[in-house]
């Protein structure tokens, strides 16, 4: 009988074990220009084929900067603090067999595995600005995972640089903790929030906090880039869970285990459910022609058949282009079987799978951009406050990053069936 460490050696064509995936927020299936390499709307995290996670190891007190360029110049990796013009602490870090490192950020060097950029609210993707405005660190944090089960994953702020440097200037938030070990934050954070009771149909929002460069939890700062840091939570850890959400300061990341991803409905299951939803031939009460939710590789494209629906009551109709309450609310439109005015929009299939807290039929859409999905994964991200800028939160779509709006973020859509 082999043991599992064995089993993987003596085979090499088994699967790679996975660890979870990380599912950027705002991306309904993929990138607006399309995933190329390590941009891409999620990343999958697999054991590596040899260890690369580091541990700290020996601390120097440097009173010099040229000294402290000597020891980071190693070719081992370490975290520098800049307590003043005269002294830096500097952490070496050592090799660990037992853990394989990932890291996320905004810079395209080769040491972060997963590139992310700016979440443009509703998908309108424009690469000058933001590179030219992005709040997301270059190297924004490192999610750390043992490499024997049940295979942990752990987030810590900041990444390492090409030199295998995470450097905190004088400025960076910094500390001695009272076992003497220096930890400090990033400059606008790391934020994590871990939903209470996993990722599944009863999960409600857990609070937020911030995780610092050593994966310490704290309390939040007054705003993203205080100097000062807030409380240290004990009883929580950096531990990811299924479900666990991630928040870079202008992206969002969802952290999905592999256990989490196999009880998920995949692809195919939401392609099943678009066709049944379309093999029932709805239909618009007015025109009375067939409505059908376009195929999920036309997800950005109006169709004729698109089905439309008033926000404020949930009738589903065919695009017409009367109802306009006035000239001034463009979107605002009087439903003409209920009189409710509000939003009139094209509504579209939720295709991240990664986002369903359950395989239920697409039956309510979010306002007020029309996402469809089941009815508890609208509920449960209706009640989830993102952050936004540097110290507001609120509500937004999965699927495009969308602030939510109405009387409860959501609406259950009123389909008419045909009636021959």
């Amino acid at each position: 009988m082999f043991s599992p460490s064995q089993e993987e050696h003596c085979a090499p064509n088994k699967e790679p074990v996975k660890y979870g995936e990380l599912v950027v927020l705002g991306y309904n299936g993929s990138l607006p220009n399309g995933d190329r390499g390590r941009r891409k709307s999620r990343f999958a995290l697999y054991k590596r084929p040899k260890a690369n996670g580091v541990k700290p190891s020996t601390v120097h007190v440097i009173s010099t900067p040229q000294a402290s360029k000597a020891v980071s110049c190693k070719g081992q990796h370490s975290i520098s603090y800049t307590l003043s013009r005269n002294q830096t602490v500097v952490v070496e870090y050592t090799h660990d067999k037992d853990t394989d490192m990932f890291q996320v950020g905004r810079s395209t060097e080769s040491p972060i595995d997963f590139v992310v950029t700016d979440t443009i609210s509703g998908c309108q993707n424009n690469d000058e600005t933001q590179i030219t405005q992005s709040t997301i660190s270059r190297f924004a944090c490192r999610i750390v995972c043992d490499r024997s089960p049940p295979y942990t994953a752990r987030i810590f702020a900041a990444g390492f640089d090409s030199s295998k440097n995470i450097f905190l200037g004088e400025k960076a938030a910094k500390w001695k903790n009272p076992d003497g070990h220096m930890d400090g934050l990033t400059t606008n954070g790391v934020l994590v929030m871990h939903p209470k009771g996993g990722f599944t149909e009863e999960s409600k929002p857990g609070v937020w906090r911030e995780i610092s460069v050593c994966g310490d939890v704290y309390t939040l700062r007054e705003t993203r880039s205080a100097q000062q840091r807030g409380k240290l939570v004990e009883n929580e850890t950096n531990v990811l869970q299924d479900g666990s959400l991630i928040d870079l300061c202008g992206a969002t990341l969802l952290w999905r285990t592999a256990d989490g991803l196999f009880h998920t409905p995949t692809q195919k299951h939401i392609e099943a459910l678009r066709q049944e939803i379309n093999a029932a031939r709805p239909q618009c009460p007015v025109g009375l022609n067939t409505l059908a939710f376009p195929s999920i590789n036309r997800k950005d494209v109006v169709e004729e058949k698109q089905p439309w629906a008033y926000l404020s009551c949930g009738h589903v109709h065919g695009y017409h282009n009367w109802g306009h309450r006035s000239d001034t609310e463009a979107n605002e439109r009087e439903c003409p079987m209920c009189r409710t005015v509000g939003p009139y929009v094209p509504l579209w299939l939720g295709c991240e799978a990664g986002f369903y807290v359950d395989a239920g039929p697409p039956t309510h859409a979010f306002t007020p951009c029309g996402h469809v999905c089941s009815e508890k994964s609208a509920k449960y991200w209706s009640q989830i406050p993102l952050p936004h800028g540097t110290h507001a939160f609120h509500a937004a779509c999965p699927f495009c990053a969308t602030q939510l709006s109405g009387e409860h973020n959501c609406v259950k859509l009123i389909f008419q069936g045909p009636i021959d």
